[in-house]
């Protein structure tokens, strides 16, 4: 089909190809391994995109919202495929959001120790993150202050991914806004003008970044400074917000936050200047017109407590922080400095 980007992303044996463009679900069935009989897709309510996949299939749509992504979700996803018998050479497909692909690559990922999973993104963070790179999850509801954002889940590479820019136009304004706000940390990552490009071509370009450094560094591993962990610049207080929020703040408007706040702490630091951290407001606040302050009467340090639980905090605080290097993993950052970040940033609201 004309005007359909493919991007690759290399993992050996494991390859896989992410199509963008309109129209791109109408290739859904060349994704499809060949030893499938049956799919099972999982979706929500109220999704736009009508699929098909070439084989038999049957729809299980999970529920809408944050609270819905847990471990009962994973469990009632199973006792749906054993009811239709879907075999471990059969096809999970996950159909929407990100939400909808992290809960449909993890329920592929544990069926019969592992099925195959194609993801269609129906959304534009689904289609420049989420959809892309085999990490799926599901958070853990806070028990006495105990719980987070995706700390169960598993590396679960996808077959294929489909970014249809169709449904694009279908979005309500507030999930443009999450969107804009996982694209706006790939201003900070490389040095291309994405502000330059047209919708698809930056969406694509966007895939193109992360299927790179996804390849380079599939499961974040220990001592790679410039590896995977890069694409949560932003996300560590954005996970703590979310949490202390109880995710009134959606994921893409807390990565906003999260990216500037990673700005001031790099200030803080010494890591950049004054006019690096106003550049960080032109994108994020300015060209992509998102929020940038804090939300008022957040405790600081209950969002310090809910980032030292962050995957990434493997050696005391730890943050994805840009520098004169660029942007890296920065560990054992002194409390002290995020709280001082945490008030220069509130000042500012």
């Amino acid at each position: 089909m004309t005007g359909i980007r493919t991007v690759r992303v290399e993992l050996g044996e494991r390859s896989y190809e992410v199509l963008v463009g309109a129209g791109a679900r109408h290739e859904l069935a060349a994704l499809v391994p060949a030893t499938a009989q049956r799919a099972a897709v999982v979706t929500q309510p109220g999704i736009p995109l009508e699929i098909d996949p070439g084989i038999p299939f049957e729809v299980f749509e999970i529920g809408t919202g944050e609270d819905h992504k847990h471990l009962g979700t994973i469990e009632a996803l199973c006792r749906s495929f054993a009811r239709i018998g879907l075999t471990r050479h059969d096809l999970v497909i996950g159909l929407g959001g990100g939400m909808v692909t992290d809960v449909a690559g993890f329920a592929a990922s544990t069926w019969h120790r592992g099925v195959p999973v194609v993801h269609v993104a129906t959304t534009l963070l689904g289609m420049v993150d989420a959809a892309i790179g085999g990490k799926t999850g599901v958070n853990l509801p806070s028990v006495n202050g105990l719980g987070g954002k995706n700390l169960v889940g598993t590396f679960w590479q996808p077959s294929g991914v489909i970014c249809d820019l169709d449904a694009l136009a279908t979005l309500p304004p507030r999930e443009v806004r999450c969107g804009r706000g996982e694209m706006a940390k790939y201003h900070f990552l490389t040095g291309d003008d994405l502000l330059a490009m047209d919708e698809s071509t930056r969406i694509a370009r966007c895939v193109e970044i992360k299927a790179t450094v996804v390849a380079d560094d599939e499961r974040e591993a220990a001592g790679k400074p410039a590896g995977r962990a890069l694409l949560n610049y932003g996300h560590t207080l954005a996970h703590a917000l979310e949490i202390e929020t109880a995710f009134a703040l959606a994921h893409g408007e807390a990565v906003a936050i999260g990216l500037v706040y990673a700005a001031h702490l790099a200030h803080v630091l010494g890591r950049i200047d004054g006019d690096r951290v106003q550049h960080h407001y032109a994108v994020v606040g300015g060209a992509y017109e998102l929020g940038t302050s804090l939300p008022a009467h957040l405790d600081p340090q209950r969002l310090l407590a809910s980032m030292a639980r962050d995957k990434k905090a493997v050696s005391g605080l730890t943050f994805v922080l840009d520098g004169p290097r660029g942007v890296e993993v920065v560990a054992e950052v002194p409390q002290a400095a995020a709280t001082e970040a945490l008030q220069v940033m509130a000042g500012r609201s």
